[in-house]
């Protein structure tokens, strides 16, 4: 049974920076493409950030760009999200996400195999 349980979210003033983490426990980590996905109130989940199997390749959405960096320790089976410069549109329940098939830091969600429960992360202007 793989497992994904984020943490580092919190109430963070525009500005400021948090670094989000996900562990994954119950598969084979080093394997898996990772991703980030969001969701804010009344929108539909959209994709953040993706990083390839040993991390030489990643993948971001626009808005985040310049401000956000996806990176992993596969010693630690644990995938991370740097985010900086965070605005009021950032805040959203953050999701990680493991591709145990393409290896591929994909975009789209139907490429994702396992999903944690999410982690709120809370921008005030």
């Amino acid at each position: 049974q793989v497992q994904l349980v984020e943490s580092g979210g919190g109430l963070v003033q525009a500005g400021g920076s948090l670094r989000l983490s996900c562990v994954v426990s119950g598969g084979t980590f080093r394997r898996y493409a990772m991703g980030w996905f969001r969701q804010a109130p009344g929108k539909e989940r959209e994709f953040v950030a993706a990083i390839n199997w040993i991390g030489g390749i990643t993948n971001y959405v626009d808005s985040v760009k310049g401000r956000f960096t996806i990176s992993r320790d596969n010693g630690k089976n644990t995938v991370y999200l740097q985010m900086n410069s965070l605005k009021p549109e950032d805040t959203a329940v953050y999701y990680c996400a493991a591709d145990d098939r393409t290896g591929v830091p994909s975009s789209d969600e139907s490429k994702y195999d396992y999903w944690g429960q999410g982690t709120q992360v809370t921008v005030s202007s």
